[in-house]
């Protein structure tokens, strides 16, 4: 089978070092990589991720023979802007998060991206995590009946010399980190009927950036909490999700290298009644999303991540932020 012909588009993002993982990939060959900006492309091209890879204009990369994916790897503000003329060449893409500023933009993305039959796969970290991937499989089974309640965090201190560029988007902390539980929150409950979205900045630096916030996902039969900081210190030991169903509850924390309890209502297959702990440790992000994306490109499965989704992800996220979904 061919290896599927890919290329970066922007190395300045925060997760943009995943090209490592394309590039390691039996699926995929890395073609090259643009970013225009002299400065950050001396910073990373003798990276170990990066290294001996040529740096090419988009124009170059997008017409490069047989290029089917581009990942788009861009600081946020030029995310959609990038997307929008690879989807019009007629690209898959992986395009990180959060999806940019302007929902009608990104609805505009995603409209032509399904007149084309192309994937947008959105670079939600956890997505295809060991832990969530059970979730998942045991809410498909019903093993957890029906979901009543999430509630899920997603901290970390976040140093003084990264603040100022996360200052810069009014959505604060969870626009940056909160996204990436929102997405899990919507994947378990959907679209809610009411977003309630709180805000602060708590921190002692005069910066301005909304450093603490709390956002409250109202459901006819369900209610979500999702919670982000930039303030908590070892906030990555205690990132968690938990779903309660009324045939069970899923605990997973900490969600980067993931242990799950999972309490049953009565047996369930291999596993009890009461509380049990599933072990897994660390894996390596992205790698689960890469391997996806290759069987969408090649017709063998269809995205389970649907436009539908990430535009409702997208929405709910802007409306927790406080920020316009009309602009």
């Amino acid at each position: 089978m061919s290896r599927i012909r890919y290329g970066q588009l922007g190395t300045s993002h925060a997760h943009a070092n995943k090209i490592g993982v394309y590039r390691q990939s039996e699926d995929y060959e890395v073609v090259g990589v643009v970013e225009p900006d002299e400065a950050q492309w001396q910073r990373v091209k003798d990276s170990d991720d990066y290294r001996d890879l040529k740096r090419m204009t988009r124009e170059e990369l997008l017409n490069v023979p047989g290029l089917q994916v581009v990942g788009v790897e861009t600081p946020v503000r030029d995310l959609l802007d990038n997307t929008e003329v690879c989807i019009a060449a007629g690209k898959h893409i992986h395009l990180d998060k959060p999806a940019g500023e302007s929902l009608p933009q990104f609805k505009r993305i995603l409209d032509e991206a399904s007149k084309k039959h192309l994937a947008v796969q959105m670079g939600y970290m956890y997505r295809f995590s060991p832990a969530v991937l059970l979730m998942r499989d045991f809410l498909k089974k019903g093993w957890l009946g029906e979901p009543f309640e999430v509630h899920t965090v997603m901290s970390k201190v976040v140093p003084a010399a990264s603040r100022q560029g996360l200052a810069e988007y009014p959505g604060g902390i969870m626009f940056e980190l909160g996204c990436h539980i929102m997405d899990l929150a919507i994947g378990v409950l959907g679209k809610p009927t009411a977003v309630h979205g709180f805000s602060q900045h708590a921190g002692k630096e005069n910066d301005g950036l909304l450093d603490n916030m709390l956002a409250t996902l109202e459901y006819p039969k369900a209610i979500a909490t999702v919670k982000s900081s930039a303030l908590e210190v070892e906030g990555f030991a205690r990132r968690h999700f938990v779903v309660c169903g009324t045939e069970g509850t899923l605990h997973i924390e900490p969600l980067d290298r993931p242990n799950v309890r999972v309490a049953f209502s009565t047996d369930r297959g291999k596993y009890k009644r009461g509380y049990q702990t599933v072990e897994f440790g660390n894996y390596q992000r992205y790698v689960g999303d890469a391997a996806d994306l290759a069987k969408i490109v090649r017709g063998e499965k269809d995205n389970e991540y649907s436009y539908d989704h990430d535009l409702t992800v997208q929405e709910t996220l802007l409306r927790a932020c406080g920020l316009p979904t009309d602009q």
